[in-house]
């Protein structure tokens, strides 16, 4: 897994998913670098990246505010996730600056250019026949925004496909999946897939795990 991480501590339609144990409305962490209590928000309405930050943490809520995704797509794409990911977390974070904010984007990058959702069975299908045997990269970016905090990060994974037949291609793109997922495909959607991949298997789900929770250990809400 290759990361890349910055931190600085530096002073439309809404969908809420409550995501913990608690039958508070809105649970509370504590803050051991500052000592003071907030919520965490996870600003993404992937259920993946809810299941992958549960693995983490027990008590959050889901926030999302709708936007559209202004980047530079030319940029490098460690950048461009960045981007995506503290626009998502900046957008939620206006009207909960007291709470900790977390959010992350996810692309698939091949042949120096960026493969996002699929606008149509055709595109995904024309997708995976062209990642089919080869080498891609997925990137996911975070960014996580409180008081005095802001922490950034991309993650990176190397993930090598097998031979897909034409026959698995349209029965996979059949089953809908491939749909709400960049690149055409989810890495646990089906073993076929995927032959091998180099680095963190959970950012190529949507949430590098293990650097979340290295920043969250660094500003105390983890142990």
């Amino acid at each position: 897994m290759r990361c890349r991480q910055t931190l600085n501590f530096v002073s439309h339609s809404v969908k809420i998913w409550k995501y913990c144990n608690s039958k508070e409305t809105r649970p509370q962490i504590q803050c051991g670098r500052f000592g003071v209590k907030m919520k965490l928000v996870l600003a993404s309405a992937s259920p993946r990246r809810r299941e992958i930050l549960a693995g983490i943490i027990e008590k959050f809520e889901v926030v999302v505010k709708d936007g559209t995704e202004q980047t530079d797509w030319s940029a490098p794409p460690e950048q461009i996730v960045k981007e995506l990911a503290r626009a998502k977390a900046e957008r939620v974070y206006k009207d909960r600056s007291n709470d900790l904010v977390l959010g992350a984007d996810t692309i698939v990058y091949f042949e120096g250019k960026v493969l996002g959702k699929p606008k149509s069975v055709k595109d995904a299908e024309d997708t995976l026949r062209m990642l089919s045997g080869k080498e891609h990269a997925v990137y996911t970016g975070y960014c996580i925004l409180g008081k005095d905090i802001k922490i950034e990060g991309a993650c990176k994974t190397k993930v090598f496909f097998n031979e897909l037949t034409e026959s698995f291609i349209k029965e996979y793109v059949a089953g809908g999946s491939p749909m709400d997922k960049a690149g055409s495909y989810g890495i646990q959607d089906d073993k076929r897939l995927v032959k091998r991949f180099e680095g963190s298997y959970t950012n190529i789900v949507g949430l590098p795990q293990e650097e979340i929770a290295a920043q969250f250990r660094k500003i105390g809400i983890l142990q």
